[in-house]
């Protein structure tokens, strides 16, 4: 398989986890805190990804600020979940606080992915995003419903 073909599949995997999360209404502040924050980062992953599948044109500045957004997101991901709160509408699984450091881990390496993107030119956009989209799908396959 091409590497054309391999980021289409990682941008649909990404899509179909991701893209659900506003489903259900939140009504408990820390789950609406983290369906904002994931919203945002599927923003941001968008941004590069759409960039990355020919779907927009590539422009650095853009990307820049989806990859600084993508890092600081991922790096508050353990402080939206350290509260052991959850709803329907959370979609969060009770293993994240019974194997709390891999989960700490898998949201490291979120912020890794998305800090070693290059951002620079549309090259290390396309190489940067099977990571980004790994770690995504790595965490929410272990602890998302």
């Amino acid at each position: 398989m091409t590497r054309a073909p391999l980021l289409l599949l990682s941008g649909l995997a990404l899509a179909a986890i991701v893209g659900a999360a506003g489903a259900q209404e939140a009504t408990l502040p820390e789950v609406k805190a983290r369906k904002e924050q994931m919203q945002a980062q599927r923003m941001a992953v968008a941004v590069l990804g759409d960039m990355a599948s020919g779907k927009t044109a590539f422009d650095a500045a853009a990307a820049a600020k989806a990859k600084a957004d993508l890092a600081a997101l991922g790096a508050q991901i353990p402080a939206r979940f350290e509260a052991e709160v959850t709803e329907a509408a959370s979609k969060s699984k009770p293993e994240i606080w019974m194997m709390w450091d891999d989960f700490v881990t898998k949201a490291e390496a979120l912020t890794a992915a998305a800090e070693a993107l290059d951002a620079g030119s549309l090259d290390g956009v396309k190489a940067g995003m099977p990571a980004i989209g790994g770690a995504c799908q790595a965490c929410h396959q272990a602890y998302r419903m």
